[in-house]
């Protein structure tokens, strides 16, 4: 009898409980950062208005960031009356500042939320990392330009975008010891998806990168992961970004 009493409880026992995914950071405090005072707020209160939600963005998150990250501090002082058109702008050492369009539209499809954890490849000037550090503090970005790099980081912390975490490095292989991330975005074109940046995408992630030759038009893709694993692409329409540099200029010139 005492056998049967025994059995009976370890049958009434509480199934186990499937393990819990791990809760996300805590928001830091001071974030996000202060809307700054200046002569400019109307200039992108129309910009917005035209040119972003305009043409057919209607995250609300994402509108108030560009409402609120200053272009025209990233650009050079000569071309800040062209801040807030919707155009690309040179910023030196080869590079461009993405028009606003493109940059509200690759930062609609990642889907952001407080609390994600995201990569992007190529800081340039860094307007792109204030944007997203304005869904989320968890902002990492890598610029391979060393002047380019320094740059950036002065102008996100003396703009008080003190939680992106800025490094200068070849973006092709991402950035292991943060992995994985809930999105990664790829400023310049690539000639294919780089496979470490797959890897470090978090299951249930997405990324989004343009794909083709240096200086031709090239194809925007977003690249999902599903919870499984299982790794999905999409082409989203034709773009034309400066090329990824790094470890893949090199291979193109037979140096490696």
């Amino acid at each position: 009898m005492r056998c049967i009493a025994v059995l009976l409880l370890i049958g009434l026992a509480a199934p186990a409980q499937e393990a819990k995914e791990p809760r996300p950071p805590a928001l830091p405090e001071g974030w996000p950062p202060k809307t700054p005072l200046d002569t400019q707020q109307k200039n992108r209160d129309w910009m917005v208005r035209i040119h972003i939600r305009g043409r057919g963005i209607h995250d609300e998150a994402l509108l108030g960031a560009m409402r609120n990250v200053p272009r025209h501090r990233f650009v050079p002082a000569r071309l800040r009356p062209y801040a807030y058109q919707n155009r690309p702008l040179p910023i030196g050492y080869d590079q461009t500042i993405s028009q606003p369009y493109m940059v509200a539209s690759m930062t609609e499809e990642l889907k952001l939320k407080p609390g994600m954890k995201v990569l992007e490849i190529g800081t340039g000037s860094g307007y792109q990392a204030a944007v997203l550090a304005r869904l989320t503090p968890f902002v990492f970005t890598i610029e391979i330009k060393p002047q380019l790099a320094k740059r950036a980081k002065a102008t996100l912390k003396n703009l008080g975008y003190k939680t992106v975490k800025t490094r200068h490095g070849d973006g092709y292989y991402g950035w292991a010891e943060e992995a994985p991330f809930d999105a990664i975005m790829v400023t310049a074109a690539a000639p294919h998806v780089p496979p470490p940046l797959v890897k470090q995408l978090k299951k249930g992630g997405r990324m989004i990168l343009p794909v083709g030759a240096a200086f031709a038009v090239q194809d925007l893709r977003l690249i999902t992961k599903d919870k499984e694993g299982r790794v999905r692409t999409k082409s989203l329409y034709s773009v034309r970004f400066v090329p990824l540099t790094g470890s893949l200029g090199k291979k193109k010139n037979g140096k490696d």
